[in-house]
């Protein structure tokens, strides 16, 4: 289910991990209802980003934003076998 972008990989070439990511998000266009995937996400990592503001404390809703993304990249995935079952 991972895109196999590496804690290594994003942080010595973010832009190389950035273009991965973005790469794997061109299949949100065949998704039925992808706003409901991404809309959540999105959410979590504005208000990580703003709790993260001078704060050196945990973020409470980082589990919520794992499970958010996971639910995304299992549903890209899904539509990624499913292609490739068809074209085989």
């Amino acid at each position: 289910m991972a895109w196999h972008i590496g804690r290594t990989e994003a942080l010595s070439d973010p832009g190389a991990a950035r273009r991965k990511a973005l790469a794997r998000l061109q299949g949100l266009t065949e998704l039925e209802d992808p706003e409901a995937l991404v809309v959540p996400i999105l959410l979590d990592a504005i208000l990580m980003a703003e709790s993260y503001r001078g704060a050196r404390h945990q973020i409470s809703f980082l589990p919520e934003l794992t499970r958010n993304v996971d639910a995304l990249l299992r549903e890209l995935t899904i539509l990624e076998k499913a292609k490739a079952w068809a074209e085989g």
